[in-house]
C-alpha cells in the first residue's frame, strides 16, 4: 500500500491562490473586446462597479498592484517632488525603487517603530518648507492593510485624521489598498451594504485595490479616482506597458471574486489567529506581531535563523517565508483548508531547533 505525501500547505503568500472551477467557468464565458479602445464590455463593467463601490467617478485595470501604485504616483507628482509614506510601505520597500525610477521623486518615511500606520501630526511634521532648498512635498500615501506590519488595519479615525491634514496642506492622499478587502472585512463590512465601502473610499483621492491576493484572481489590480485622474493614469499605464487587449476574461474573474470571495475572508482571518496563537505558545518564538487579518509574522527567540524553521516546515510540506533574519511570515488565503491549518499548528506546536 503506497502512502502519498500530503499536498503542500502554501502559506508563503495570498498571491499563490489558483482560480476556483467556478471562477474559471465565468472567465471562459466572458464577453471581450479591445480594452485599449475601451471596448471590452466585461472590463468596462468591472471598472464601473469598482469605482462606484469606493464612491469615485472612474477606475482603470492594471496587470499588477505595483503598476497601479506607480501610475498613481506619476500622476500625483513631478520629478524632484517628495512622497510621504509609512516606513513599512510596499511602495517604498517592494516596488523596485519605482518612485525614483518612474517618477523621479524622493520619499519621506514616517511612523517609524509602529505597525506602519501614522497620524496627521506625523504628516504635518514631514512636509518640507516651501523654499527651493527642499524637495516639494506632493503626495501622502498609506497602505491598508500594512503587509510588513503584519497585516495591520488602519483605524478609520487615523485615516480621517491624515485626510484632514493632507487636505489642509493641499496634498493628495493615495491608498495602496492591495489588501483593503481584508481591512474592511476586519472592520465588519460586507458586500451586502456598500455604504461603508463608499465612505472609506471618500477619504482618498486615489486608491489601488488588488484582486490577485486574498480575492483569488489570477491577475490584476484596479486604480480608482476622479475622471481626470484616471484619464492621466491611462497615459501612465500606456507608457509603463500596461495596456492590454481582450482582458474581459480577467475582469470576469474579478467580478466573480467580488460576488463570492470577499465575505469569506473572515475564515482566513480566523485561520491566521489560530496560527498566531499556536506560535505564541512555542518557547522558541519570542513574539508574534498582532494578528489582525490574514498575515502572521512571528519572531524567533535568541536570534534563531528563520531559515531553520522554514526548512523544517518545508520538509513537512508547509511552505512559508523568512521575513527578516529571525522572522517568519505565514499568510492564509482561499486555497487553505481547515485541515491545512491543523497541520501547520501541529508542526508549530512541536517545532524546536535541532541544536537544542
Amino acid at each position: 500500500m503506497s502512502h502519498h505525501a500530503p499536498h503542500p500547505v502554501d502559506l508563503r503568500s495570498d498571491t499563490v491562490t489558483r482560480p476556483t472551477p467556478a471562477m474559471r467557468a465565468t472567465m471562459h464565458e466572458a464577453p471581450t473586446g479591445d480594452d485599449v479602445f475601451a471596448e471590452d464590455p466585461t472590463m468596462n463593467a468591472l471598472q464601473e462597479r469598482v469605482a462606484d463601490m469606493f464612491g469615485h467617478e472612474a477606475a482603470l485595470f492594471f496587470p499588477s498592484g505595483t503598476m497601479a501604485n506607480q501610475a498613481a504616483i506619476q500622476v500625483h507628482t513631478r520629478p524632484g517632488d517628495e512622497v510621504i509614506c509609512g516606513h513599512l510601505s510596499h511602495i517604498y520597500h517592494y516596488e523596485g525603487g519605482g518612485i525614483a525610477r518612474n517618477s523621479g521623486a524622493s520619499v519621506r518615511l514616517i511612523g517609524g517603530g509602529g505597525n506602519g500606520t501614522f497620524n496627521g501630526t506625523a504628516v504635518r511634521s514631514a512636509v518640507n518648507p516651501p523654499d527651493s532648498h527642499y524637495a516639494r512635498t506632493a503626495l501622502v500615501a498609506a497602505e491598508d492593510t500594512v503587509n510588513k506590519g503584519g497585516g495591520a488595519v488602519w483605524s478609520l479615525q487615523a485615516i480621517a485624521d491624515v485626510r484632514a491634514e493632507a487636505s489642509a496642506l493641499g496634498l493628495p492622499f493615495h491608498l495602496d489598498g492591495a489588501r483593503c478587502w481584508n481591512a474592511q472585512v476586519a472592520r465588519g463590512c460586507s458586500m451586502a451594504d456598500l455604504a461603508p465601502w463608499r465612505a472609506y473610499g471618500q477619504h482618498f483621492d486615489s486608491l489601488s485595490v488588488c484582486f490577485s491576493k486574498g480575492l483569488g484572481c489570477p491577475v490584476g489590480s484596479v486604480l480608482i479616482g476622479s475622471r481626470d485622474f484616471i484619464a492621466e493614469a491611462h497615459r501612465s499605464r500606456k507608457v509603463l506597458g500596461g495596456g492590454m487587449r481582450q482582458v474581459g476574461v480577467l475582469a470576469a474573474a474579478c467580478l466573480h471574486a467580488l460576488d463570492q470571495h470577499v465575505d469569506r475572508m473572515l475564515a482566513d482571518h480566523k485561520a491566521a489567529e489560530r496560527i498566531g496563537e499556536t506560535a505564541r505558545q512555542n518557547a522558541f518564538v519570542e513574539k508574534v506581531d498582532p494578528v489582525e487579518t490574514n498575515i502572521v509574522i512571528f519572531h524567533l527567540a535568541d536570534g534563531l535563523a528563520a531559515e531553520t524553521l522554514q526548512k523544517d516546515a518545508e520538509a513537512e510540506g508547509i511552505l512559508c517565508f523568512p521575513f527578516g533574519p529571525s522572522a517568519i511570515r505565514m499568510v492564509t488565503h482561499l486555497d487553505i483548508q481547515d485541515s491545512d491549518i491543523t497541520r501547520t499548528c501541529e508542526f508549530l506546536s512541536r517545532w524546536r531547533p535541532d541544536a537544542v
